[in-house]
């Protein structure tokens, strides 16, 4: 255990993720039924790191480490496991450890943790909570899914728009309980109705006869309880907001929403993006088994299987041009793969563009235009290398000229389409990162593959 600790302050001040090191020794002490050197090696674990040991490892270490571990889950933990192993961690806590983890959660971290869990699971958290927090995650989930508010938390710190800062802070230091997380204080009007907010910093710097009202923000701002939470984590990152109050139809206060949620949402929302640009499904993950693995990917490879048939076609009606220069066949896979990388890259800008809102209806055009020129430009450097390339190499000049002519025109068609089926795809609705890959890949494929071969047949033969 010394050594291990000697290693470990060795490591890089920049090296936050979890050390395999640490992982290899709490695995060995699993092993060993060595309680006392789980806890020891435990013990200095952040929540995140230890949720983190939970999804790397397997089943059965995960369930005899929850069975040894003598501290067990707490709520930080909970919130923090990945939705893949979250149920099955749940069912092997015995009920005190669950009553006295969910316990400790906000309310929006108790919606977070049941919403996507089975309904017997769901109930028997919401059976270790006190009856005033069951009715509070209770109406949260009565909200649609992805709104704000399955995403606030009912837990919320206001005060009278009258108040001076003196009985702000006296109402605070007098408080039995407090959220565990709160950047503002939020005025409120009789009807319950927010009309500002006070940071915590201005409250502790100010006087206290100041009246709040005079300290309130400028980016004070409200959310609809029914705001879909990619909106709302867009506003956060727009308007650098730390936290904003939640309102109902009659704009009355039900709740507050903080910056870790609303960027919890971006980073889910960005990863969603990823995986599905890769046709792997929006859940995959590490800890998933290989069925439920193949389950995610297979429809997308059968997606993918007939696309590919287009390109088998458009090949299929020059054979003759092959069978007369079978160097063709050795090339054709130059031309269509780099206009799949080419695609590939416009594509990502164009998404990514679309998610962060700076790609719009005004501006399309522009960047259409843009990646056009591009294309272009790129197509005409890579024309002139394959071009000389194929001269010297085969020694055949006009067939150094059917590679760069070919090259020049998928080039210009992977820039257009990387750009041009996401905007399409969201014009119609539809998640730009759903289906834009297949699209343009397949695309790239049979146009590569059609301007070679078919110029080919026109120039060469």
């Amino acid at each position: 255990m010394a050594e291990l600790d000697d290693d470990i302050t060795e490591r890089d001040d920049d090296d936050y993720s979890l050390d395999p090191r640490v992982v290899d020794a709490i695995l060995d002490a699993v092993g060993d039924g060595d309680t006392a050197t789980i806890d020891e090696l435990m013990e200095p674990l952040h929540a995140a790191d230890i949720a983190d040991l939970l999804e790397q490892i397997g089943a059965s270490e995960r369930a005899r480490l929850l069975k040894l571990w003598s501290r067990g889950i707490d709520g930080d933990i909970l919130s923090e496991l990945d939705d893949s192993i979250r149920e099955e961690v749940i069912a092997a806590l015995p009920h005190e450890v669950l009553t006295d983890a969910v316990r400790e959660l906000d309310s929006d971290d108790v919606v977070d943790l049941i919403e996507d869990l089975e309904e017997p699971v769901q109930e028997r958290i919401l059976g270790a909570l006190e009856d005033s927090d069951r009715v509070a995650v209770e109406q949260s989930l009565t909200y649609p899914e992805f709104s704000a508010g399955r995403l606030m938390q009912r837990e919320v710190v206001t005060a009278p728009e009258h108040w001076t800062v003196g009985e702000a802070i006296d109402f605070l230091r007098n408080a039995k309980e407090l959220p565990d997380q709160f950047y503002h204080m939020i005025l409120v009007d009789p009807r319950w109705h927010p009309v500002g907010y006070v940071t915590l910093g201005k409250l502790l710097s100010s006087k206290r006869s100041v009246p709040l009202k005079d300290i309130t923000e400028d980016s004070f701002r409200t959310i609809d309880v029914l705001e879909e939470e990619g909106d709302v984590a867009y506003a956060f990152n727009q308007y650098h907001l730390i936290s904003a109050p939640v309102v109902d139809e009659n704009d009355r206060l039900v709740g507050v929403i903080t910056i870790d949620d609303a960027m919890a949402v971006l980073d889910e929302e960005h990863e969603e993006d990823i995986l599905r640009l890769a046709g792997v499904g929006e859940d995959g993950s590490i800890s998933d088994g290989s069925l439920a693995t193949a389950r995610q990917r297979l429809p997308w490879l059968v997606v993918n299987l007939f696309t590919a048939s287009l390109s088998a076609i458009v090949i299929s009606q020059f054979e003759a041009t092959i069978a007369t220069l079978v160097t063709l066949a050795a090339l054709m896979p130059i031309v269509a793969s780099t206009g799949g990388i080419a695609g590939t890259q416009s594509l990502a800008v164009a998404v990514r563009a679309l998610a962060t809102r700076d790609l719009t209806r005004s501006n399309a055009r522009r960047v259409v235009l843009r990646e056009l020129g591009a294309g272009v430009l790129n197509g005409f450097g890579l024309a002139l290398i394959l071009g000389i390339a194929g001269s010297l190499i085969f020694g055949q000049p006009l067939l150094g000229l059917v590679l760069g002519m070919a090259m020049v025109v998928n080039q210009i068609v992977a820039a257009l389409a990387g750009v041009l089926v996401p905007l399409t795809l969201e014009k119609f609705g539809l998640d730009p990162a759903l289906a834009s890959g297949t699209f343009v890949t397949t695309m790239t494929d049979v146009m590569g593959f059609f301007a070679f071969l078919g110029l080919a047949t026109v120039i060469l033969l």
